[in-house]
């Protein structure tokens, strides 16, 4: 029988596998071993196993370490320990098999102590156990036990063999100590393409993109050919950057060498393609891949925008299942993350049939993403049915259903889950604090706040500086400043971010001289103000055109050298515009323009457009075009209203078609928003009207507003009633409609018909908001 599976794994080539078995040498039976191995046949290894007990060679060190070997390569590592427990003498190969098959088993614990095992019985590790235990440490997080066998290879001097040194880079990446990863890849004398791959890796795992792509640089300027691993690290570093160019120029590398195809690679290029925005640049690399894997199409669908009509999607589903393609946990729980975005839940509760058929709706990724789809498309009742289904509910699963009744603002319900899950003695995590402290503000309860707060306490989540800030910011949203000073001041070290969130939650709230004496405060406890805290303040100031407060916090920021920080530097210009100061808002723009921040740019533009200054506005989106800054939506949204504003109607007609033909970008909401009122406020309402109709979006109040408004402007009757009628419907009680429907009337002198609005209002319970004024004292 033995020897009829033997000639099923071994080749004609290798006939004389055959008399193996009659041969009582050590090396002939560790021949058969390895076939056995090679073919991973667990059946014929163990009836080589038996053979050799029967031959009586069972205490040979080097025949029982064959076994070890072949067991563990057959995935029975179970049987390997049994070999290795009874071995009377044990060598260096012995615990180094032990360790590496512990690794390869995932039990990283007993590979530490397999290594120690060695340790102890005076054998000196060689680089295939210290590769081994310093893997075992990386995914075990054993940090300190690593950091000691790096200690050991420095004594020994070991640490030079390329293969220990790579391990420990690789150990120290993994671990995300990126400073040590660096020290250990400085030191090294001999650096192969894996250490630079490992080193890049490390880079990106850590969201030191930039770092990485300067390594990949570094690399190509040494002259070291890069491998497919190398493109694959490098262009994950690129989508975590958003750096397009470096992307377009390793593709350019990628076609240039002699890397190939593979299915891995071609998956990162077009995933950063789609982080990026490149859509049709990523379309055509996923239809060049000749063999699509799983990956493939999970890329493509979690790469689908929101806009996109679930008829689209559906096409795709089902062009995936016509190749063939068998999808996983991972692919469900993407399918219904875009339906819940979509708002398709018909398309959705097909894919769930789909699950069901699949196996995979009991899945944990799957049903939380089953029950965020049910949240978004507004179908609690369906969450809750499936949420009751469940035998067993993990705490993420808890956490969605409360974060789902927050999103349909059922408050109360999702207070009612929080409750029931801890009657039950579920543990909660920070997820579940930070969502029903959500729930707690909205429902301005201040004493479920204060419970909520004693359960923090108790389960130790006190400390946690997210969980602290939203605690600051409920105490500050019930107007309780006396408890959140006292909260506050209940810390003997406060970090950034509580300071950062009392400020700003003072500044938002309108207590802004509590917020000054807060930093003030932060000041002469030697602490500094980060860009967070300055940029509240100055929204702040931008909102109640507080121009002396701008010129003291950008004084503030001057001095701590924040003045060119994106989010600081934004508010400064915005805050300047808002005043009335434009000369103040371009010097802050010239100080902080050399960081090519599109957001800067965005600021300065839309500052120019409320001021009238079309000409300044093209001017710094010329400069956008010349630095070759990919422009963002709000760039077009900012240079569109600059054109409304002035009146260039033609202008901004053509950047809008910009848009599309030359960037190939598909406009949001806000972009049709102000192509609309642009037409709406230059008297060409019927183009607004199409403009509105053709839209990929649903009409919305603020943009039937702007026709409104416009219908006003130039006295068209009936394009106003249409505005009116479809506003009404959205939003029946809003004053606004009746309002400007009754001016449309009265100034065209049909004041029959404007009396006959305002008689409906009153009907119908619509107040007319009260007006209101401030200045600056």
């Amino acid at each position: 029988m033995i020897k009829h599976h033997f000639r099923l794994y071994c080749s004609g080539s290798n006939s004389q596998c055959f008399n193996l078995l009659v041969r009582k040498d050590p090396v002939s039976i560790a021949n058969a071993l390895s076939i056995a191995e090679n073919s991973k046949s667990y059946y014929v290894g163990s009836h080589i196993h038996a053979h050799v007990v029967k031959l009586g060679l069972v205490d040979e060190v080097y025949t029982r370490n064959n076994l070890i070997k072949m067991y563990t390569k057959c995935g029975v590592f179970h049987d390997g320990l049994k070999v290795f427990g009874e071995m009377s003498n044990r060598n260096l190969v012995s615990w180094t098999l032990m360790i590496s098959g512990a690794v390869q088993n995932g039990d990283h614990e007993m590979g530490l102590e397999f290594f120690l095992g060695l340790v102890r019985s005076g054998f000196i590790p060689n680089e295939f156990g210290l590769g081994s235990v310093l893997k075992a440490c990386a995914i075990a997080g054993a940090y300190e036990f690593g950091s000691t066998i790096h200690a050991f290879t420095l004594k020994t001097g070991i640490e030079l063999n390329l293969f220990v040194g790579a391990s420990i880079l690789n150990m120290y990446a993994k671990l995300e100590d990126i400073q040590s990863a660096e020290r250990v890849f400085e030191s090294m004398p001999n650096l192969d393409v894996g250490c630079w791959n490992v080193m890049i890796g490390g880079y990106v795992q850590c969201g030191h993109g930039i770092e990485a792509l300067k390594i990949v640089s570094l690399m190509l300027h040494r002259g070291i050919n890069m491998d497919c691993l190398t493109f694959v690290n490098a262009l994950k570093g690129c989508s975590g950057v958003a750096n397009l160019e470096f992307g377009k120029q390793l593709h350019g590398l990628i076609i240039k060498g002699d890397v190939g195809f593979s299915t891995s690679l071609m998956n990162c290029l077009m995933d950063m393609y789609f982080s990026n925005g490149m859509m049709d640049s990523a379309m055509k690399v996923f239809h060049r891949i000749q063999n699509k894997d799983i990956i493939s199409w999970n890329t493509l669908f979690s790469s689908i925008s929101e806009d996109k009509d679930t008829t689209e999607i559906a096409c795709l589903i089902h062009e995936f299942f016509l190749r063939g393609m068998k999808p996983n946990h991972i692919t469900f729980s993407i399918l219904f993350r875009l339906c819940g975005e979509t708002l398709g839940l018909e398309l959705g509760l097909q894919i769930f049939c789909l699950a069901l058929n699949f196996g995979f709706h009991d899945e944990v990724n799957v049903t939380k993403s089953l029950i965020n789809m049910f949240a978004r498309c507004k179908a609690m009742k369906k969450a809750r049915s499936l949420f009751e289904t469940l035998c067993s509910k993990e705490i993420t699963i808890w956490n969605q259903m409360i974060c789902g009744y927050n999103l349909n603002h059922c408050y109360a319900e999702s207070l009612k889950i929080f409750v029931r899950l801890w009657s039950l003695g579920i543990e909660s995590n920070e997820y579940t604090f930070s969502s029903i402290l959500e729930a707690c503000s909205q429902i301005e309860n201040q004493q479920v706040l204060r419970h909520v707060h004693g359960l923090i306490v108790e389960s130790g989540f006190s400390s946690n500086g997210y969980i602290r800030s939203l605690l600051i910011n409920g105490y500050v949203k019930f107007g309780l400043l006396d408890d959140s000073f006292q909260f506050f001041n209940d810390f003997d070290r406060l970090d950034e971010v509580s300071w950062g969130t009392m400020i700003s939650a003072l500044a938002h709230r309108g207590n802004i001289y509590e917020a000054i004496n807060l930093l003030t405060a932060l000041m002469e406890a030697g602490g500094e103000p980060d860009e967070f805290i300055l940029g509240s303040i100055l929204s702040y100031c931008a909102s109640i055109s507080g121009y002396h407060l701008t010129k003291i916090v950008h004084s503030l920021a001057l001095k701590t050298g924040l003045e060119t920080q994106v989010f600081v530097a934004s508010a400064v210009i915005d805050a300047y515009a808002k005043c009335g100061d434009i000369d103040s808002a371009k010097m802050a723009y010239r100080q902080s323009c050399g960081s090519y921040d599109v957001v800067i740019f965005n600021t300065m533009i839309m500052a120019y457009a409320r001021h009238g200054l079309i000409t300044g506005a093209m001017e710094i989106f010329k400069t956008m075009k010349s630095v070759k800054l990919q422009p963002s939506q709000a760039t077009f949204v900012s240079v569109i209203s600059a054109c409304s504003h002035m009146g260039l109607v033609d202008e901004g007609g053509l950047l809008f078609g910009l848009m599309i033909s030359d960037y190939k970008m598909e406009p949001c909401k806000d972009v049709y928003g102000c192509l609309v009122d642009m037409l709406s406020r230059n008297g060409r309402l019927e183009n607004a009207r199409q403009m509105i109709e053709k839209m990929p979006y649903a009409p919305w109040p603020a943009i039937l507003k702007s026709l409104l408004n416009g219908c006003r402007i130039h006295g068209s009757r009936e394009l106003g009633e249409w505005a009116a009628e479809k506003l009404l419907q959205l939003v029946p009680e809003d004053d606004t409609t009746f309002i400007l429907l009754s001016k449309v009337y009265s100034e065209r002198g049909d004041w029959e018909d404007a009396g006959k609005v305002q008689r409906d209002m009153i009907e119908r319970g619509v107040l007319k908001d009260a007006g209101c004024s401030w200045i600056e004292i």
